[in-house]
Order: C-alpha cells, then structure tokens, then sequence
C-alpha cells in the first residue's frame, strides 16, 4: 500500500516560493534518495505544498526523519502558523480557494450563552 506525506508551507514573514527556491531540492534530494517513489509540488497564492509517496508507511517516517528534512521544515517563512505535516494527500488535490485565518480569540473572551426555548416571564412590581 502506498503511503503519502504532504507538507504545506505558508507565505510569512517571506513568500512560500523563496522557501521552496531555498529548501526545495534538498527535500527533493533527501526523498529520491530514501525511498520516495514519486513527488509533486503545487503553488498556491497562499504558499507551497509539496506531496510525497513512499512505498510503505516505514520509509514515509524515515523520511521525516531525516537531517535535511527537519533543517528545511525550520526555516519555513512562518515557523508558527505557516507549516502542516500530515499523512495522505492534501493540498494540492483540494480546493483551489487560499485559507482564511480565524481571527484569534480575545484574552478572557466567552461564548455567548445559546437561547433558550423556555418561556421568560419578567416579573416587576408596580408602585402606585
């Protein structure tokens, strides 16, 4: 059974495309060299995917694991929000419409509560 590795990496502080005209044949190099038996690159506005299949999930690991890999992976152009490494295919064979970020939460922000559908009776006491 054949396994795939994709690894995603989003334009930051510099675009995706310089990381990969950077790290690209190291990769590259590091996967004909370890096993991989086919590869494909994909550019999107918002980044690079790079696809990979092994011929079974132990060379796909080994592959990871490797020097050059992980030297690649730590200069992605966002090393916080800009990497995703998953098993299978992803990417490139998805949609074409770039990801938006979620807008991050607010420190000490709170769902709001969902109505309820019980009856609200207010009660008040009139003055005269």
């Amino acid at each position: 059974m054949d396994q795939w590795l994709s690894i995603e990496i989003f334009d930051g502080e510099f675009p995706a495309s310089s990381w990969r005209r950077a790290h690209g044949d190291n990769l590259t190099e590091a996967a004909v060299t370890n096993g991989v038996l086919r590869w494909e690159w994909h550019e999107h506005r918002w980044g690079v995917v790079i696809e990979l299949e092994f011929a079974d999930e132990d060379d796909r690991d080994r592959f990871r694991e490797l020097p050059a890999v992980i030297a690649a992976l730590d200069a992605v152009p966002d090393p916080v929000n800009g990497l995703l490494v998953y098993p299978g295919r992803g990417g490139g064979s998805g949609a074409r419409v770039p990801r938006r970020p979620r807008p991050l939460p607010v420190a000490g922000a709170a769902a709001r509560p969902e109505p309820s559908d019980e009856p609200y009776l207010q009660l008040a006491r009139l003055s005269f």
